[in-house]
């Protein structure tokens, strides 16, 4: 805007009132719908679940026991000592049914039946991966786990149905991780995990691919 003032050459001011985008929002691209920076209300999270008896309690991978009753003291990033809870691993690789695993050649139904799910009701999806004992979503949800918790299980039910022809038992084991993200770095790491990280048989997807062919009952 140029401002004129008597006797004096035309100068430039700045319009107040409308700030500038947060760094960490990619505006580069109309496809991505600003979609570093949640809506109000809502949150991003990286959410993952895992097959049927996939990931047990006493993994030596770690874990989070329902309501962290009991919690190992590593992760899969950084594995807790063999000798930690062998006991409880042990009895559950007894106790426990056969670890569900998705074939190849259904990962991309499931994928799709997600994605097509979460769009239907909504929901920004920026990327999902589908893996032989889990699935990865990267997308933005009502800040409210309890409700965080309905959606994905709505999820689940879409993806048992579109591969119920060959795989009609249970496929995801109880609940999932809900991973909040605040900051664009976080959102960057894990949408690049999602998609390059989860070995070359993974099926992937992200919103660069525009829609599936799937749509949600």
């Amino acid at each position: 805007e140029v401002l004129r003032r008597p006797g004096l050459p035309a100068r430039k001011i700045r319009v107040v009132g409308v700030p500038p985008n947060p760094a960490w929002i990619d505006d580069g691209t109309a496809a991505r719908q600003n979609s570093a920076m949640p809506r109000p209300t809502y949150r991003w999270r990286f959410i993952t679940i895992n097959t049927h008896c996939s990931w047990l309690p006493g993994d030596q991978r770690g874990f989070r026991n329902r309501n962290h009753r009991i919690d190992s003291s590593g992760d899969y990033k950084d594995p807790p000592p063999p000798e930690e809870h062998a006991g409880l691993r042990e009895y559950n690789q007894v106790n426990s049914g056969n670890a569900v695993e998705i074939p190849k050649h259904l990962r991309a139904l499931i994928g799709r039946a997600i994605i097509a799910r979460l769009e239907k009701e909504g929901y920004r999806v920026l990327a999902v991966s589908v893996s032989y004992d889990h699935a990865h979503i990267l997308v933005e949800l009502p800040d409210d786990i309890a409700l965080v918790r309905r959606i994905i299980g709505r999820c689940k039910r879409a993806a048992c149905e579109a591969v119920k022809h060959e795989l009609p038992a249970r496929i995801w084991s109880a609940g999932g991780d809900w991973d909040p993200i605040d900051d664009r770095e976080h959102q960057d790491n894990s949408y690049s995990y999602a998609l390059t990280k989860q070995g070359p048989r993974a099926w992937t997807w992200s919103f660069k691919d525009g829609e599936t062919d799937a749509r949600a009952e």
